[in-house]
């Protein structure tokens, strides 16, 4: 399970050539590293809700930690995912710290494996919608240093008749200063149906 999760997340970090995204998506994919946290952890609240279905996991108060470890295999700085949930904790990594930002991978790997599993759609179709709307679409606003960036990506789908719900999708990034990490991510449907919720906020 974890090998699965590790190459999903490795997938979704190839970059895209920067002429493809819009400017929201140049917000939320902005280079981030190298990520120096040392002794420094940051970590964000979670919450996953939605309906009963198998394979389906919510969360109510979990946490998301990057924390900067040393790599047994050289010595060298890499960071590290610690998610934590009432039953259960789990490590993601290693991730370079020059790469891309894994806890916005691990939010984006979330909502496609959630929005699969509760729909019965391709989690590849999924995956592809939403890489095709964050790096080509949006819209963004600002307001002092704060830049929030919004994302529809299944509203104008052909598919959007059959996906339950999901085509209300939104998809939010309040955004620090370029270099900062995300303060916020939120994925929310429209309505109860059906009543889809995935949250990060740094604490």
């Amino acid at each position: 399970m974890r090998k699965t999760i590790c190459l999903a997340l490795a997938l979704l970090l190839i970059p895209v050539a920067p002429t493809l995204a819009g400017e929201a998506g140049d917000a939320v994919f902005a280079e981030r590293g190298p990520w120096s946290l040392g002794e420094a952890q940051l970590v964000w609240s979670e919450t996953v809700e939605g309906p009963a279905a198998e394979g389906f996991r919510p969360v109510q108060d979990g946490t998301l930690t990057l924390t900067e470890i040393v790599d047994p295999a050289d010595g060298k700085p890499v960071l590290q995912l610690i998610h934590d949930a009432s039953d259960f904790q789990r490590k993601l990594g290693p991730f370079p710290i020059s790469g891309g930002d894994p806890v916005l991978t691990f939010f984006l790997e979330r909502t496609a494996r959630d929005m699969a599993v509760l729909t019965g759609g391709s989690p590849f179709y999924i995956r592809n919608r939403m890489k095709d709307a964050l790096f080509g679409g949006g819209n963004l606003t600002r307001d002092g240093d704060t830049v929030v960036a919004r994302f529809t990506p299944f509203a104008a789908d052909p598919n959007a008749a059959r996906m339950g719900g999901f085509e209300t999708m939104e998809m939010v990034f309040t955004i620090g200063g370029p270099k900062a990490p995300i303060r916020e991510m939120v994925a929310r449907t429209e309505g109860d149906r059906p009543g889809y919720l995935n949250r990060l906020v740094m604490k």
